[in-house]
Formats: C-alpha cells, sequence, structure tokens
C-alpha cells in the first residue's frame, strides 16, 4: 500500500508540472495600449474582371468594418487594450488587400450550393516609443465558408471578420 501512495504522490507531482501554458500575452510587460488606425481598402476597384480575378469582389465600408471589429476584439481580449494615438504603446496598420468569394461546391444544377469567403490584409505592428517596426505580415487571411440556402452573405461577412479579428488579435498578444 505505501508503494502505491509514493507512486501516486509522484504521478501526481508529474502531471502538476503541466506544460507551462498559460492564458496571459506573451507580449512584452511595457506594451500593454494599442492604437489601431482606420484600415484601407487596397484593392484596385477599377481592374477589369477577367479569369484569373473573377472572384475578386468589392463591398464598399468593408475596410471600417475590420477597424470596428478588430477594436473589438482587443477589448474582449484584455491583454492589450485600444487607445488614442497619443497613449498607445502600439499602433497596430492595416490595409485590406482582397475580398474574395470562391465557389467549393456545386449542385446538379450548376448552382453554387457552397461559397468560401477570405478577407486578405497586410498589417504591420510598430512599437510608437521607438517608432520601430515589430513586425509585418503581408496576404494575413480571415475566411469562412457558408451555404446561402442557410446563411445570407452578410452573415458569412461577419464571420470572416471576426476570424481575422481573431487571429490578427492572437498574432499581436502571442507573438510566435
Amino acid at each position: 500500500m505505501e508503494r502505491f501512495v509514493r507512486i501516486s504522490v509522484l504521478v501526481l507531482l508529474l502531471f502538476s508540472a503541466g506544460c507551462g501554458y498559460t492564458t496571459r500575452s506573451m507580449l512584452a510587460a511595457k506594451y500593454r495600449t494599442v492604437y489601431i488606425p482606420p484600415f484601407y481598402s487596397a484593392i484596385d476597384i477599377t481592374r477589369e474582371v477577367d479569369t484569373g480575378n473573377k472572384y475578386k469582389i468589392y463591398r464598399p465600408g468593408l475596410e471600417t468594418d475590420i477597424t470596428k471589429t478588430l477594436t473589438n476584439k482587443f477589448l474582449f481580449d484584455g491583454n492589450v487594450r485600444p487607445s488614442d494615438m497619443d497613449r498607445a504603446d502600439l499602433e497596430l496598420k492595416g490595409e485590406l488587400v482582397e475580398f474574395r468569394r470562391d465557389p467549393l461546391r456545386y449542385r446538379e444544377n450548376d448552382e453554387v450550393d457552397e461559397y468560401r469567403l477570405n478577407l486578405v490584409v497586410n498589417i504591420s505592428l510598430w512599437d510608437k516609443k521607438e517608432n520601430k517596426m515589430l513586425w509585418e505580415e503581408k496576404g494575413f487571411t480571415g475566411d469562412t465558408s457558408y451555404f446561402p440556402a442557410q446563411k445570407s452573405e452578410d452573415a458569412a461577412i461577419r464571420s470572416a471578420l471576426d476570424d481575422l479579428a481573431r487571429r490578427i488579435v492572437a498574432r499581436v498578444v502571442e507573438e510566435w
């Protein structure tokens, strides 16, 4: 019985040591606030549609929706708080470079049964105090897929916005 107790205690100690997982931010402690200037659209709406870009579309105001959703996601996460330009430690700059709606699945009558939406942005994170870029990501994507019979395109866009914002906040906070 004593041997069983010793082995149990040893196993318990090993499991309680854990793997070091934490919900804290991996970002340096000096970064507590972020300024998010309005994203802007770099989508060329004057470009002609051809077979190479027939699924690229433009939706007015999408860059504004990205900024709002991202600000709300930072507020929800709580590790880095959105702030005004003068008091922020970080600045997250971004531009919308592509909005795509690609068909994924067709019905027998060649109607699209499922779409995938992609929001593609270029982002960069800056240390405002030192005016130094910490990192830059081109082609950062948020996406979702949806069935038009079950979900509206507006609802799908909200899902893609949420996915993009979640990924950006994770990229800033977790600093992988």
